[in-house]
């Protein structure tokens, strides 16, 4: 039976708030060797079977946002799970074990408040066993994170573009130099990012980076709560995909040449500023 608990409507209310980030932020750091460890730790049992039901039920805290984790989850593994590049070096098979013992941790930790402490204990287990402590509340984007932050807050702005001289002016500068840079250019100068990423262990970090881009570019329109409709959806699809390769090569800007940076980051004098408009008008 679940026990009664205060209704949990926010992730910022949750009381084991500390305990979800730290798993989350861990998701896109977890080695190769790790991921062998967490497969090796994980058994099913008819026991861990009901209580994951149960850390999964509707009546559950926030359960629409642990399935959206467990969606996130796919994306950052969907290459180890494919194992077709030759960077994944972890079977297949192997991974989607371990990723069995990360949904268990993630659906407990969410659902600590209605979950027994032997369920909360069982489900958390393989986990515990090889992350016997938090490491931290939020993923690593490496020396220049806070310049992908930057640019990933900046994103979002984008959506006012129906009501904000601003917001459309950046628009349409970004998509300028969507349309006139050298494509081929510039796709070898992001597998040069993505091989770095890949050299230096950050490619989940890297997917992570996408992923967040695209949520913040397609956010509905504060005002009008509509996406903008553009003649040709494919404009869009561009200029997010400018923001995302900006954001991911500050992710390995330490360890890029200064011409691929410059090729790369080039947009980011255009996008930021629109950023620190919005804060500044944001606190009048």
């Amino acid at each position: 039976m679940i026990l009664r608990f205060r209704r949990i409507d926010r992730l910022e209310n949750h009381p084991n708030l500390r305990g979800i980030l730290a798993i989350l932020a861990q998701l896109v750091h977890t080695s190769d060797a790790e991921l062998n460890q967490l497969a090796s730790a994980w058994r099913n049992t008819p026991q861990l079977a009901t209580a994951r039901d149960k850390a999964l039920s509707p009546d559950a805290p926030l359960v629409i946002e642990v399935l959206a984790a467990f969606d996130a989850l796919s994306a950052i593994y969907a290459d180890d799970l494919a194992g077709i590049d030759d960077y994944v070096t972890v079977d297949p098979n192997v991974t989607a074990t371990a990723l069995k013992a990360v949904r268990d941790a993630i659906a407990a930790a969410y659902a600590k408040p209605v979950l027994t402490r032997s369920e909360y204990a069982a489900l958390l287990r393989p986990w515990r066993t090889v992350y016997p402590r938090s490491r931290g509340h939020e993923p690593d984007l490496g020396p220049f994170g806070s310049e992908v932050k930057r640019v990933l807050a900046a994103l979002p702005a984008l959506s006012r573009r129906c009501h904000d001289a601003d917001s459309l002016r950046t628009y349409d500068r970004l998509l300028v130099a969507a349309f006139t840079r050298d494509e081929s250019a510039h796709q070898d100068a992001m597998q040069i990012a993505f091989n770095s990423a890949v050299r230096t262990g950050r490619r989940r970090v890297w997917t992570l980076v996408r992923r967040s881009a695209a949520e913040g570019f397609w956010r509905l329109c504060p005002s009008c709560h509509t996406t903008i409709d553009s003649v040709d959806v494919g404009t869009d699809q561009r200029v997010m995909e400018l923001c995302a390769d900006l954001a991911c090569a500050l992710l390995v800007q330490d360890i890029l040449d200064p011409d691929t940076v410059a090729s790369l980051t080039a947009p980011l004098h255009t996008l930021v500023p629109l950023q620190e408009r919005y804060d500044t008008n944001r606190y009048r």
